[in-house]
């Protein structure tokens, strides 16, 4: 009985961990997608330990490992400079706030267009909110000049100031989609960042490097192999013993 136990508690082990890196591997694959996605943030994993009766070997309770939760990597993407002055990058902490039909989004991806009544809007349609929460409307014809701090000219006067947003914790914040971030805490405040600058003319790149993903992707490819070939073998040795029970009963 203790050795059939020790088996089980082998394979609900390696089970749970070719759980964990199942749920890696769906990150790992989003991250690939989205390496040359200007502004993306990386998605991670947070790893923990859990104990269940399945895990307990008869002696002792064995820990099985789970992904807690997956986590946004928010540190800075590699700015580099285009031909277009709509594209505007930010170097530091912070967001640029857009009006979506289900409210204000967030994003890092500043690859920004005229709409057809010169409304300045994301690659979705979403128009640039400025600060205040008004939409930017502009004069395509015009040359626009971005500043550092934000704010929007043309010809020599100012017609607005961009939203860059910052909150006291990026915890209260959750994907929708690809490139945008939407608040789920009610109590989550935004903030002014200080010391973020607003470049025009560049993009910030994805903070996923493809050549690290491909690497992460293999460790994670290597780790699947073994662990089922653990559960194999659990399931072997418990077929084994099933079958010497039944041959001492016979």
């Amino acid at each position: 009985m203790h050795l059939s136990l020790a088996m089980d508690s082998l394979t609900a082990i390696a089970a749970s961990g070719l759980r964990a890196r199942m749920e890696s591997l769906d990150l790992l694959a989003n991250n690939v997608a989205n390496a040359a996605t200007g502004g993306y943030k990386a998605d991670r994993e947070f790893y923990s330990l859990y104990a269940a009766p399945e895990a307990w070997d008869g002696e002792a309770l064995s820990t099985m490992p789970v992904i807690e939760r997956p986590w946004i990597d928010f540190s800075q993407g590699v700015l580099h400079a285009t031909s277009n002055p709509l594209d505007v990058a930010l170097s530091g902490k912070g967001f640029f706030s857009v009006n979506a039909p289900g409210g204000p989004l967030y994003t890092r991806n500043g690859n920004f267009s005229f709409a057809k009544d010169g409304t300045l809007v994301t690659a979705d349609g979403y128009a640039v909110r400025t600060q205040g929460g008004g939409d930017l409307k502009l004069d395509p014809a015009r040359p626009v000049d971005i500043l550092e701090d934000g704010s929007v000219m043309q010809s020599g006067v100012a017609v607005g100031k961009l939203d860059v947003t910052d909150f006291t914790s990026t915890a209260g914040l959750t994907k929708q989609g690809a490139n945008y971030l939407r608040i789920v805490d009610p109590a989550l405040s935004p903030s002014a960042p200080a010391d973020t600058a607003v470049y025009q003319g560049k993009l910030e790149t994805s903070n996923t490097g493809s050549a690290e993903a491909a690497v992460r992707l293999v460790s994670v490819m290597r780790q699947f192999e073994m662990l089922e070939k653990a559960v194999s073998l659990g399931t072997d040795m418990n077929r084994r013993a099933i079958e010497e029970v039944a041959k001492v009963g016979s």
